[in-house]
């Protein structure tokens, strides 16, 4: 029998992220809310910043939760099915834009959800978040 070994993103890695993706919100001007997520969807970091909405506290908890569990950009999922979605995992679900799958060397290994500006800007906001660790971008 082989093994493989398992990519993990750590703590330090979500901190880079989280750091990457602040740097960005501060050069554009929007205080967010950035979650970052384990392959699990487990929480390894958070940040309100100062003057993000509240209510995208869920928001960019959401968006994490999605991209890490279908392991594909929020803004991919069918709009059609949002309500089917959102019902289906008791509200944990969305495709609204600004979640991102955290991609390493072809493997899933997190996400990052970002909430309180444009949708625009919650992307470029986890885009830099990526570019922080290295992860691959899949949006075009």
């Amino acid at each position: 029998m082989t093994t493989k070994p398992a990519l993990k993103l750590t703590h330090e890695g979500a901190l880079k992220a989280l750091l990457g993706a602040v740097a960005k919100a501060n050069e554009l001007g929007v205080p967010q809310n950035i979650t970052v997520v384990d392959e699990g969807s487990n929480i390894l970091a958070f940040l309100r910043m100062d003057g993000a909405k509240l209510l995208s506290i869920e928001t960019s908890r959401s968006k994490a939760i999605t991209a890490a569990s279908h392991r594909q950009p929020t803004s991919r999922l069918d709009p059609k099915n949002e309500i089917k979605l959102a019902i289906a995992a008791g509200g944990r679900l969305t495709n609204l834009e600004g979640g991102l799958p955290i991609i390493i060397d072809g493997f899933c290994v997190g996400a990052i959800g970002v909430g309180s500006g444009t949708g625009a800007q919650d992307v470029e906001v986890a885009r830099a978040g990526l570019a922080a660790i290295g992860a691959e971008d899949q949006v075009p």
